[in-house]
C-alpha cells in the first residue's frame, strides 16, 4: 500500500464536564471568600488607658467613627492616626480577627493654661491653643523655674491638679521659686518648687481641719491658717 494513501487518525478528547464544574465551583468559592474578607467591617472597639479623653474622642481620632472596613484600617494605620494627636503620647493597637480592635493609649493630658502665652500646656510640655478646664498660671515665670514647675506638675495627682483654679508665681526675699495657688474650694496654698509635691496630701490635710477654709502654708512651717469667721 502506498504510504500517501495512509490516513492519519486523530484522537478527539471529550470535554470533562464534571471537572469543569468542580473548577468553576472552586473559583466561585475562593472569589466569594475573598469578597467577604475584603468587605468585613470592624464591629467591636475596646479602649483602655484613657482618663481625660473619652472613648468616643479616641474612636474619632483613630478614624473608626462609623465602624469602617477592616482591611482598609489595619493596626498600623490606626496607630499612626492616634500618634498624630497632641493628646496622645503613645498608642498600642491590636486586632483579634478582623472585627475586633483593642486600643491602649498613654494620654498626654493637659496640665495648665499658661495665660502669658494663651496656650494650654500638656503633660510632655506641648503647647496647644485649646482652652480647657485646667488650672491657670496667671503670670510670667522665668524659663528655668517654668521647666522645674512643669516637672513637678507632672507628678501631681490628677484629682488634686484639677482642684486648682489659679497658680501665681510669687517669689519673696527668701525663695524665688515660690507659688501661690487658689483652690476651687476657696482655700489658698503657698508652695515652693522644692516642696511642691506636698500638695498631693491636700485632701488629708483638710480632713484634719474638718474641711474648714483658710491658707495652707506648705512653703515653710507647714501649717494651716484658718480664715476669720
Amino acid at each position: 500500500m502506498n504510504k500517501k494513501n495512509k490516513r492519519t487518525k486523530k484522537t478527539k478528547r471529550k470535554l470533562n464536564i464534571k471537572r469543569v464544574l468542580i473548577a468553576l465551583i472552586i473559583v466561585f468559592l475562593v472569589s466569594f471568600i475573598i469578597y467577604k474578607i475584603l468587605n468585613v467591617n470592624i464591629t467591636n472597639i475596646y479602649i483602655s488607658g484613657n482618663e481625660y479623653l473619652s472613648d468616643q474622642e479616641i474612636i474619632d481620632i483613630a478614624g473608626l467613627k462609623n465602624y469602617p472596613n477592616s482591611i482598609n484600617n489595619m493596626s498600623y494605620k490606626i496607630k499612626k492616626r492616634l500618634n498624630k494627636s497632641d493628646y496622645i503620647i503613645s498608642a498600642k493597637v491590636e486586632k483579634k480577627g478582623l472585627k475586633k480592635v483593642y486600643i491602649k493609649i498613654e494620654e498626654n493630658y493637659p496640665l495648665f493654661y499658661y495665660l502669658p502665652e494663651n496656650k494650654t500646656i500638656l503633660y510632655d510640655g506641648t503647647k496647644v491653643k485649646d482652652k480647657l478646664l485646667v488650672p491657670t498660671i496667671i503670670n510670667k515665670i522665668p524659663n528655668k523655674i517654668y521647666d522645674k514647675l512643669l516637672k513637678q506638675l507632672q507628678s501631681v495627682n490628677k484629682d488634686i491638679l484639677y482642684r486648682m483654679s489659679e497658680i501665681e508665681y510669687k517669689p519673696n526675699d527668701v525663695d524665688n521659686e515660690r507659688f501661690f495657688i487658689l483652690m476651687n474650694d476657696g482655700n489658698y496654698v503657698y508652695l515652693t518648687i522644692y516642696k511642691f509635691l506636698k500638695i498631693n496630701k491636700y485632701i488629708d490635710i483638710l480632713e484634719v481641719f474638718e474641711n474648714q477654709k483658710g491658707i495652707l502654708y506648705l512653703d515653710s512651717g507647714e501649717y494651716f491658717d484658718l480664715f476669720d469667721e
